[in-house]
């Protein structure tokens, strides 16, 4: 057969639902052979959009999402996902033309050596050189992307290797089951916590993966124990629980840092590096014990005493078969933590004033949102916000990116999430500045005929980087900019938009857009200005009188 219709053939047999992407003259073979198969090619309007979808389909189903472009710019243009996935870990194949490899028919023109430019921000990347090396390629790349730590892989299909001629056999997968933490290590991990006088939970990026959550829930059941999150571990247990402390939005300063502080063993499940340490370790302080798949990567302020290596979901509930509620526990503590953070975030999101406190936006989305919809973020200080304030029931029901942070990955990141799951909801939360970086996936929504609603925050500015100059005493400048109507903006792609002119407004507009099928864009303007009063000053104050 043709060498691209085997392409297409080992990617159907590795279960790819979706090709996102935009294809150019070097992916017509492909395209081609596409067209005859099970697979959907998602049209997007940019290459990073569409990566940025494969990414978020990687990270909500676990299976390796797959994304498409030409050679030169539409490669390139898939840097910024590439190390997205790579550094969210999220699974995901990135497949590129490139020019004939055996001829040359244009010189080196739109050539450049997208192998080795990928080569620093995946986990694989390979050109291939004949028909006969599909098999293998493919498998290998969807094999190291999917492993633990999940991320990024990269395939160059040259367009004279996709119109050649192959016999070889696909390569079926392999059951592979992921290694468990040895008995030894679960003693003494129970041995560590019974004998703590205030352990805490800590639940990160790695936890939010292989279904460990039902794993957590049995632990913190039984013994007792609070829990607190990072950004990227939101959801992992139902954070309207009383057991639950905090999400560690800030680096230090908040309330939750309090019971961090307090605790004298930290049991850290599925710690990951990319995000902002939720805490720093100290010579001679407090005891850290460190549960994840792979172990610790160790630096001056996170350098754990005892590790579990293997497979969350069992370590935890091997610890939870063995361990015990202890008498001795002081816990008591964590409570008060827990009650001065839920009065201050209750006085802020009562707040009416217009534009619209971050505080209450928060509120008002959570409001509108069933328990299980789904809200993706793109990137800017209302992400503090909404990681701090926004209770998350169930995992991966706020998707937000504490890894590479980029700006223009939430509106892609909704129209992946509605794929996924057409009978949830969905909402986009976007600041003005990020959401115009890929807002021209508003036609690609609407020709999907995809129920999304989009919220802008709008505060004409960089606002996040407007605050941290502000922060750093430097005048404002090169920050602020003119934004279109967006009403008229989303119109005019097929849309409906609309505004809200009291902050009562809003939880009824986002209801009443959820109810109605269509892609809509809700124009938010947004008052940042307490920001600097309310993070770095009135939160450290109250905190620090705990």
């Amino acid at each position: 057969m043709k060498a691209s219709d085997l392409m297409i053939k080992a990617l159907e047999a590795e279960g790819v639902e979706y090709i996102f992407g935009i294809p150019g003259e070097e992916n017509l073979d492909l395209l081609e052979s596409l067209r005859n198969s099970s697979i959907k090619l998602i049209l997007t309007r940019h290459e990073q959009g569409a990566g940025f979808m494969a990414a978020t389909y990687g990270r909500l189903t676990g299976k390796v999402g797959v994304c498409l472009s030409t050679l030169g710019p539409g490669a390139t243009n898939l840097v910024t996902p590439a190390a997205y996935a790579q550094l969210g870990a999220m699974p995901i194949l990135m497949i590129t033309g490139q020019k004939p490899i055996k001829t040359s028919k244009q010189g080196r023109f739109q050539v450049i050596d997208v192998v080795d430019m990928m080569r620093p921000i995946t986990k694989y990347t390979a050109q291939v050189v004949s028909g006969d090396r599909i098999p293998s390629v493919v498998r290998e790349a969807f094999r190291l992307a999917s492993e633990e730590r999940p991320g990024a892989t990269h395939i160059e299909l040259p367009e004279d290797i996709a119109a050649e001629s192959t016999s070889a056999p696909l390569i079926p997968s392999s059951k592979v089951r992921r290694p468990i933490a040895e008995y030894k290590a679960i003693n003494a991990a129970v041995d560590m916590i019974e004998q703590a006088t205030s352990p805490v939970l800590l639940i990160g990026a790695g936890a939010n993966r292989k279904l460990t959550a039902k794993m957590l829930g049995e632990f913190v059941e039984k013994t007792g124990i609070p829990f607190i999150t990072t950004q990227m571990g939101k959801g992992v247990l139902d954070e309207s629980h009383p057991l639950f402390m905090g999400n560690t939005a800030l680096s230090s300063g908040d309330f939750v840092h309090r019971a961090i502080k307090r605790a004298d063993l930290i049991i850290n499940v599925g710690h990951d590096v990319v995000e902002k340490p939720p805490f720093f370790m100290e010579e001679g302080g407090q005891k850290v014990m460190h549960i994840n798949f792979d172990s610790a990567a160790v630096d001056p302020v996170y350098f754990p005493q005892l590790e579990l290596v293997g497979d969350i979901a069992n370590s935890i509930w091997q610890i939870k078969e063995a361990i015990s509620q202890q008498d001795h526990w002081k816990l008591g503590f964590f409570e008060d933590v827990n009650h001065a953070y839920y009065d201050h975030r209750c006085a802020a999101e009562k707040d009416d004033r217009f534009p619209i406190l971050p505080e209450r936006l928060v509120k008002e989305v959570r409001s509108a949102m069933p328990k299980d919809g789904i809200v993706t973020l793109d990137n800017g200080v209302y992400k503090i916000w909404f990681a701090r304030n926004y209770p998350a029931y169930f995992p991966n029901t706020l998707l937000l990116d504490n890894a590479l942070a980029t700006m223009g990955a939430g509106l892609p990141s909704a129209m992946a999430a509605k794929l996924v799951h057409p009978e949830k909801a969905v909402i986009t939360v976007c600041g003005d500045g990020g959401f115009m970086m890929n807002s021209q996936e508003i036609e690609t929504a609407v020709r999907l005929k995809l129920h999304i609603v989009i919220l802008i925050l709008r505060d004409d500015a960089y606002g996040m980087i407007k605050w941290k100059q502000s922060n750093m005493g430097f005048d404002n400048y090169g920050l602020d900019y003119q934004n279109p109507d967006f009403v008229k903006y989303v119109e005019s792609y097929g849309g409906k938009g609309w505004r809200v002119s009291a902050a009562d407004e809003l939880s009824q507009q986002i209801q009443d857009c959820l109810a109605d099928p269509a892609v809509h864009l809700i124009d938010v303007p947004i008052d940042y200005s307490l920001n600097d009063e309310t993070l770095n000053k009135t939160i450290r104050e109250l905190s620090a009188k705990l």
